[in-house]
């Protein structure tokens, strides 16, 4: 063998150690940390979690006496059947997929200290908290992630920062009144265009008080109206205290309906800085609530004609002259 081949083999050696040397240290790194994110985590540990994005939306739910609420909103009862499955999923991240241990990553990834995509913060039993970075995606089943200040990101296809729902909406039951159409007697609706009033005739029918006989009620129109107010859905619960800023003290419109019993609902004011949403309270209710702008608007800006069916405008042939055929020349 020539001098140059035994360099070039002594070369090859050398790579190939270098190479064996690199890959053993990486999957013994790798399998040094393989496992649970959050060891000894247990989903039914938590007592309290709070949910923000960088956009300085934030939801805070507790645990109280084995019951979930609503922080901030004096314990409006959240749903533990949309928590505990979050928190399950936090328990079955695992570790198994390393894409960096570089803090320069972080920003890049949705998931630094100051830019992320969600922040999950979440306290157990013995006092422990603890920090669930989400960031973005790389793809199906593939969403960057961080634990606590640690470094390392990883990938999981156990969570996407989607299902960390920022909003009350995504932690309640949204239903605030309800009431059986089948029970429900008789409608009032004032608002500043008037005050109309509405009684069951039958099974299904209704009929309008004021109706002339030249006017024919719109049933199709008062039929939404109808559906709207015996199932009324909120954004979000504004707690139990009212506030002046909700223009309740003067609602701008006002349901009251006869059923089991009479039920009185209070519509408030717009709000600027929040949609244009309308604050609302339900007598049977001890919560006063945010509805959405096109709820709230539906009920202030009804007027009486909206139940009234509107004549049909002539057609074109109706508006033109009759014609007469010319006569024959001679």
């Amino acid at each position: 063998m020539s001098n140059l081949n035994k360099i070039l083999a002594t070369v090859l050696v050398v790579q190939l150690l270098i190479t064996g040397l690199v890959f053993w240290s990486k999957t013994a790194v790798t399998e040094a940390k393989s496992g649970p994110l959050f060891p000894k985590f247990e989903a039914k540990d938590v007592t309290e979690m709070t949910v923000s994005d960088s956009e300085g939306n934030k939801i805070n739910l507790a645990k109280k006496e084995d019951k979930w609420v609503l922080g901030g909103v004096d314990d409006f009862p959240a749903d533990g059947t949309k928590i505990t499955p979050l928190m399950e999923k936090i328990q079955k991240i695992e570790t198994n997929r390393l894409v960096t241990k570089t803090d320069g990553s972080h920003k890049r990834l949705q998931v630094g200290t100051e830019g992320y995509n969600r922040l999950v913060e979440f306290k157990l039993a013995d006092g422990t908290s603890h920090k669930l970075y989400l960031g973005s995606s790389a793809g199906a089943a593939a969403t960057h992630v961080r634990a606590d200040e640690q470094a390392e990101v990883y990938l999981t296809g156990e969570m996407n920062s989607f299902e960390a729902n920022t909003q009350a909406s995504g932690w309640i039951d949204t239903l605030y009144f309800t009431v059986p159409q089948t029970m429900t007697k008789a409608i009032v609706l004032e608002n500043a265009n008037g005050k109309f009033e509405f009684q069951k005739t039958g099974e299904i029918t209704w009929t309008m008080k004021g109706i002339t006989s030249a006017e024919t009620f719109n049933q199709s129109s008062f039929n939404t109206l109808l559906n709207q107010i015996t199932s009324l859905r909120m954004n979000k619960p504004l707690g139990k205290k009212v506030e002046a800023s909700y223009g309740l003290d003067k609602p701008s419109a006002t349901v009251t309906i006869e059923a089991d019993q009479k039920y009185i609902l209070d519509i408030g004011a717009p709000t600027e800085d929040d949609g244009g949403n309308y604050a609302m309270k339900a007598s049977n209710s001890s919560y006063y609530v945010q509805v959405a702008k096109f709820t709230g608007e539906n009920l202030v800006n009804k007027s009486r004609t909206d139940f009234l069916m509107s004549e049909a405008p002539p057609s074109e042939s109706d508006a033109l002259p009759p014609t007469f055929p010319l006569a024959p020349n001679n």
